[in-house]
């Protein structure tokens, strides 16, 4: 059949996001005529906007410096007479260890496009603090973050691989914050966008209101997704079986549907495994995130398919697309289309440039109502990966969102976590206005894993642009490849401890209070279904309810509750 069709790309335009201490989460930047004020005045930073000459700036490698004027009336820095991808301009600064360091600047270049990266060289080494792909004749936010090894002296500067074009920068701003200070920014956001305040007003048969009456309120299903991997190895055991349906509402299965696993010779299918898995999470209300089509890694093809021609491979894919997405079809929320497609290209070598387009097309045909996710890792995880940083990711979505809903799938494979890079990157690919995963999180077995994971988990819930998070700690009797949440009789290890407290913290069982002499009781409450009963006279009453993000025309959700 092959994969012919009609292609359209997005026009989108790069934009950035830029934080808000007033305002809170990040709000979207397109590629501006002037650039805005820098952000926490410039923070740290001497003459962020060059209103003072170059004073605090001086010039790194072998570029020129120079300040110039912008029609718009703004003064910036020009780095010109560029032979080495980092001859630009630097300033050094001090950074503490402690502090964790938001990092924004306005890129522009002197003609076309090229990515420009924000570079801090440390006595701990070389850190990325961030990367946006500058154009010509407009202001692009290059939004990063960072943190350092060791405290001390640091020197800010600018990098692009293209030295034909000058380097443009204006309203920079380098701010620290303690970890207290971020915790509260994350709260501040929970409270924001994962909670409304809602009014219940407790009423009799006759209308009155019930002052001095006790209100319990029980969620029975919560909104935003928590999850965790499993493996063929739930299906008959049944302790791991309580322990992982006691906690989580959204799953992703290791291998089991993996193309090297469905159809481990040509022709030769078997999807007896993945069926009972799916089954076994729809009996348990668990939702099923479908993981993968397939794999751009070559490592991991069906063995079969390595020694396929071009033309052989295309009617094997076409048939596995057709095969996998067909059978699980509306059963799914949401498919892993191609795997790691940043850092491998198996399918675009064989197939040609457009493969991994292709893929999105047919899937939405065969699946239209579910959303198709590009699936990688490294985005952010590690800035100095520049293969698959924010803007890499946006530009090769670009070439696969076609028809259907699409989606942003970032694994969160992590060691140390640089949680200010995180936030950034999330909030540039924020701008693309799509469903954003965190698919397979986990961290490295290094001192302080718990507690990393807790901060990840923790960033991850409070950016509102985040829909659903899957941690990657599929049981294994041998021992977990990464992390692990249980021993072998599932009692929690310090990892499963820290899931387990935020999931008690953000889908609170059972929350009680009384009625004020109106009859009214006022609470914040997580986004998600709720039964709330009231007791009146010896006698208990029970009723539904459903909290949803607020509204500009309502705020507050009003309820009455009647006994």
């Amino acid at each position: 059949m092959g994969f012919a069709r009609g292609y359209g790309r997005s026009n989108d335009d790069e934009g950035g996001i830029c934080w808000d201490k007033n305002k809170g989460w990040p709000e979207l930047m397109e590629c501006l005529a002037e650039p805005h004020k820098p952000q926490y005045g410039g923070g740290i930073l001497v003459n962020p906007e060059f209103n003072r000459g170059l004073r605090g700036w001086s010039r790194f490698g072998g570029a020129k410096i120079e300040r110039r004027l912008a029609k718009a009336g703004n003064t910036f820095i020009v780095a010109h007479s560029r032979n080495k991808q980092y001859d630009s301009f630097s300033q050094k600064l001090y950074m503490q260890k402690e502090k964790l360091y938001t990092f924004s600047a306005w890129v522009q270049i002197s003609e076309g496009k090229a990515p420009v990266t924000a570079v801090f060289k440390t006595d701990g080494g070389f850190r990325h603090a961030g990367a946006v792909i500058a154009e010509s004749g407009c202001w692009s936010m290059l939004k990063g973050g960072l943190t350092v090894n060791i405290s001390g002296p640091a020197e800010l500067y600018f990098e692009s691989k293209n030295t034909a074009v000058e380097i443009w920068v204006d309203s920079v701003s380098l701010q620290p914050f303690t970890e207290k200070e971020w915790r509260g920014h994350q709260d501040e956001s929970i409270e924001k966008t994962r909670k409304r305040k809602v009014q219940l007003h407790a009423i009799d048969a006759q209308g009155n209101s019930l002052a001095g009456t006790t209100i319990s309120i029980t969620l029975t299903k919560a909104n935003f997704p928590i999850g965790n991997t499993i493996s063929y190895r739930i299906l008959n055991n049944v302790p791991y079986q309580n322990w992982f349906t006691s906690r989580f509402s959204v799953t992703v299965f290791e291998n089991e549907m993996k193309w090297y696993y469905t159809e481990q010779a040509p022709g030769k299918e078997n999807y007896s495994v993945p069926d009972a898995m799916l089954a076994f999470a729809q009996e348990n209300g668990i939702s099923v995130r479908g993981h993968n089509i397939f794999w751009n890694n070559p490592k991991y093809q069906p063995r079969w398919v390595k020694s396929l021609s071009p033309d052989q491979l295309r009617a094997a894919a076409e048939n596995r697309i057709t095969s996998v997405v067909s059978r699980y079809a509306g059963k799914i929320i949401g498919w892993d289309v191609v795997n790691e497609n940043l850092h491998f290209s198996f399918y675009e070598s064989m197939l040609g440039a457009n493969a991994s387009a292709d893929f999105f097309w047919r899937a939405h045909q065969l699946d239209p109502g579910t959303t198709m996710f590009m699936n990688e890792y490294n985005t952010i995880e590690y800035s100095n990966d520049k293969t698959a940083r924010p803007e890499n990711y946006l530009e090769k979505l670009r070439e696969c969102q076609d028809l259907g809903p699409t989606g942003i799938g970032l694994e969160g494979h992590f060691g140390i976590p640089n949680i200010p890079y995180m936030r950034s990157s999330i909030d540039t690919l924020a701008a693309a206005n799509l469903p954003i995963w965190l698919t397979e999180v986990d961290v490295a077995k290094i001192p302080n894993q718990a507690q990393y994971l807790e901060q990840i988990l923790r960033e991850g819930h409070g950016h509102p642009a985040v829909n659903g998070i899957i941690v990657w700690a599929v049981w294994r009797p041998e021992g977990c490849k990464r992390m692990c949440l249980t021993d072998n009789n599932f009692e929690n290890l310090p990892t499963g401890d820290v899931v387990d407290k935020l999931i008690n913290e953000w889908s609170p069982a059972n929350l009680v209070g009384t009625t004020d002499s109106n009859g009214f009781f006022e609470i914040p409450l997580f986004h998600g279904d709720y039964n709330v009963t009231i007791m009146h006279q010896s006698s208990a009453f029970t009723q539904s309810m459903t909290v949803e993000a607020r509204t500009s025309e309502e705020e507050i959700l009003h309820v009455k509750v009647y006994a």
